[in-house]
C-alpha cells in the first residue's frame, strides 16, 4: 500500500527558500496525481499544486503560481514542493497526497477535481513551515 512521508518543513525567514520532501513507498502502480495541500489552525485545507505522472500536467493556485514548484524524483520516489520568496500566509502545515490515476487520465491535474482533499485517498501526515522575522 503506498504510504507518504513529508519532511523539511522549518522556520523561514520571508523572502526565503525552502523545499520540502515527499517519500513514497509501496507504491504499486506508474500512475499518480501527486498534490500539495496546506491547512493553517482554523482554515480550511487548501489545495495549491499538482503534478500528474501520467502527462507531466501540474497546477498551481493563484496564491503560490511564480513562487512554487513541484517535481518527481524517479530516483528516490520522492516528489519535492520547491518554495520560494515565501510569506507568513506561507506558514501552513503541508501535506503531500496522492490519487492513482489510469494512464488515459491526461491533463488530471487541470480539472477541478484535482483541488479537493475529498479527491486524494492517500496522505501524509504533514510538515510544519512557519514563516516569520
Amino acid at each position: 500500500q503506498l504510504q507518504l512521508v513529508e519532511s523539511g518543513g522549518a522556520s523561514v525567514q520571508p523572502g526565503g527558500s525552502l523545499i520540502l520532501s515527499c517519500a513514497a513507498s509501496g507504491s504499486t502502480s506508474d500512475y499518480y496525481a501527486i498534490a500539495w495541500f496546506r491547512q493553517a489552525p482554523g482554515k480550511e485545507r487548501q489545495g495549491i499544486a499538482c503534478f500528474s505522472t501520467v502527462d507531466g500536467s501540474t497546477w498551481y493556485a493563484d496564491s503560490v503560481r511564480g513562487r512554487f514548484t513541484t517535481t518527481r524524483d524517479n530516483a528516490k520516489d520522492t516528489i519535492y514542493l520547491q518554495m520560494n520568496g515565501v510569506t507568513t500566509e506561507d506558514s501552513s502545515t503541508y501535506y503531500c497526497a496522492a490519487e492513482e490515476l489510469r494512464p488515459g487520465n491526461v491533463a488530471w491535474c487541470s480539472g477541478l477535481i484535482a483541488r479537493l482533499s475529498g479527491e486524494y485517498e492517500v496522505w501524509g501526515r504533514g510538515t510544519l513551515v512557519t514563516v516569520s522575522s
